[in-house]
């Protein structure tokens, strides 16, 4: 039995051998043959300006109360605080009976006055006439000077009456015109569009003149406002562009468009005031909401970036993984200052060198990848 067993042993034996050999020699092939799919970014070179950060907060440039022009009794309030207008829209409206009465009582004045100023034309022309003829007889036995003398100063009454009646009719016109305006006071409108922040009044409510109705703010255009230390006001002037931050990390660009010139003695900083570019959604933006402007505070150079996500920091010194003819190598490289999703690379890259920024935390050095170049 012993005999047979090991004489089986020994046939199988180059058989196993032989397995193993294919075995060993097959699996590096097949592993050298698999391309690892990877996103890769590409090492560039940009301009690069020291900033330093300044909290800053969003201002309206439209936001005040909307006050009543005229004495009157509140009607009818039509928004509540959250409501949002359109400008030219009717936010209250006043009661205008006694204007409606006002307006018809300067209208029949306008009417009078206008009579009056028709017969004080008249008044003058009949002089005028009259002049004419009397001068008319000088030479004859029937002319007389006093005649004469009177139809002049009759003349020069009738153009008194006259300028009279005409000053009396622009101020009737004048005061119709007031009238008339009260009237269309009683309608409060929007005077630009925004939302209401509050209501001072209700139905009923007896208000004066410049009483206010509500709060109006608008709040699509904001301008930003930030207290600028005074040493590094050297790099802003208007129209000098910057970077902002709002609280949800979202990055927006914005302008200088003036340096207030009043310094706060405590902290000895100036307010400076920023044009931005909002983004779609800038309905969302509040009065007086935080934002991060980055003040530069020296010249503009030129840097070499790579992408945040070709890092691997899995070791003493941060590395990438280059790709060089469709394979990875490991370089290890020296960063600088950050630069949003990038750093600057001071060592180990050159622009126009390919780095792997997804899939490349199991790659191997050496390993085939099928390149993928980020969209």
């Amino acid at each position: 039995m012993l005999a047979v067993s090991e004489s089986l042993r020994r046939g199988l034996a180059p058989a196993f051998l032989m397995a193993s050999i294919l075995s060993a020699t097959a699996t590096p092939a097949l592993a050298q043959g698999k391309a690892s799919p990877v996103e890769v970014d590409e090492v560039r070179e940009e301009p690069l300006t020291q900033t330093a950060p300044a909290t800053g907060r969003f201002v309206a440039i439209e936001l005040g109360s909307v006050a009543t022009r005229v004495a009157e009794r509140v009607e009818e309030i039509s928004v509540r605080a959250g409501d949002r207008v359109k400008k030219g829209d009717v936010i209250a409206r006043l009661a205008d009976g006694r204007l409606r009465a006002e307006r018809s009582l300067r209208a029949s004045e306008v009417k009078k006055a206008e009579a009056q100023l028709a017969r004080a034309s008249a008044n003058r022309a009949k002089a005028e006439q009259t002049l004419a003829r009397t001068e008319q007889l000088r030479g004859s036995n029937a002319f007389r000077k006093n005649a004469l003398e009177d139809a002049q100063r009759d003349l020069e009454a009738a153009a008194a009456s006259l300028a009279e009646s005409e000053a009396e009719t622009a101020r009737a016109r004048a005061e119709l015109q007031l009238a008339e305006i009260a009237l269309a006071d009683a309608s409060i409108r929007a005077p630009y569009s925004g939302v209401v922040l509050a209501r001072h009044v209700v139905a009923g409510a007896h208000v004066q003149v410049g009483g206010a109705i509500v709060t109006l703010m608008n709040d699509e255009a904001l301008e930003i406002e930030a207290d600028v230390p005074a040493q590094r006001l050297s790099g802003l002037a208007p129209g000098v562009p910057v970077g902002a931050q709002l609280q949800d990390g979202r990055r927006l660009n914005a302008t200088v468009r003036a340096i207030i010139p009043e310094e706060n003695p405590r902290t000895r900083t100036r307010a400076v005031r920023f044009t931005p570019e909002l983004p779609e959604d800038a309905i969302r933006i509040a009065e007086n909401e935080g934002v991060t402007v980055f003040i530069p505070i020296g010249t503009e150079r030129t840097v070499v970036s790579v992408h945040k996500d070709a890092l691997l920091l899995d070791s003493a010194k941060p590395r990438v993984y280059l790709v060089r003819d469709g394979k990875v190598q490991p370089r290890t490289i020296v960063i600088g200052e950050s630069l949003g999703n990038r750093f600057e690379v001071l060592e180990g890259l050159v622009p126009g060198d390919k780095v792997v920024i997804k899939g490349n935390e199991r790659l191997r050095p050496g390993q085939p990848v099928a390149v993928q170049v980020k969209g």
